[in-house]
């Protein structure tokens, strides 16, 4: 099936983040709070999303990104479809342990956020790969740390307030103020977590050279 080491890259780096999308998706309805802030929980899968996006930049360029996210983004898309389905068959009365009313508190306001997430992830994922792209222009080979983060953090100031402005400030679910300090605590949190993660960069493109180096 898999004809090359670098098919077999690529095919578990596409399940890692195609899994991570999808996930954060259906969890994103659930809002948590650290102090005085409130943040959608949905964010916790997408610092993996970077990681892979990073490692897909390197070994397999724009294009493969780009193809992927639009991959991703029709798979979400048909989530919201089986979702919508779901909603809308009834549940067995006095027998599902689950009532359509819970079901659609939960998985009726992740309608919103799927929407928020693909205009969110497509526009995000574009500017995060055209920086990558123009940092690894400038430096080459070195400074993995500069086009990596470098790229997320720009990125994700965009994808935090249009993701949380249409699922939760557009429909009604919170007031501009919350929306704002929401999203700048999501956005603050991504950025930790981009910084943190960036010697996990260092290890992928180490454990992913060497892999490939042995073919």
């Amino acid at each position: 099936m898999f004809k090359t080491r670098k098919d077999f890259v690529f095919v578990i780096l596409a399940g890692i983040f195609i899994t991570n999308a999808v996930t954060a998706e259906l969890i994103g309805g659930k809002l948590i709070q650290i102090g005085p802030f409130v943040m959608s929980i949905g964010i916790l899968p997408w610092p993996i999303v970077f990681l892979t996006t990073d490692l897909i930049n390197e070994y397999f360029g724009e294009k493969g990104v780009k193809k992927l996210s639009l991959i991703t983004a029709c798979l979400i898309a048909y989530a919201f479809v089986i979702l919508l389905v779901a909603i809308g068959i009834p549940a067995a009365k006095g027998i599902s342990p689950v009532s359509d009313e819970q079901f659609q508190a939960v998985f009726g306001q992740s309608m919103w956020i799927i929407v928020g997430s693909i205009i969110a992830f497509m526009f995000s994922q574009l500017i995060d790969v055209t920086l990558f792209w123009f940092f690894k222009n400038k430096t080459g080979d070195q400074k993995i740390w500069l086009r990596t983060t470098g790229s997320t953090i720009i990125s994700q100031l965009f994808d935090s307030f249009i993701v949380l402005g249409i699922a939760f400030w557009l429909p009604g679910k919170i007031n501009f103020d919350t929306f704002i300090s929401s999203a700048l605590t999501g956005y603050t949190f991504k950025l930790i977590i981009a910084i943190v993660l960036t010697p996990l960069i260092y290890l992928g493109h180490y454990a992913i050279k060497k892999y490939l180096a042995d073919e």
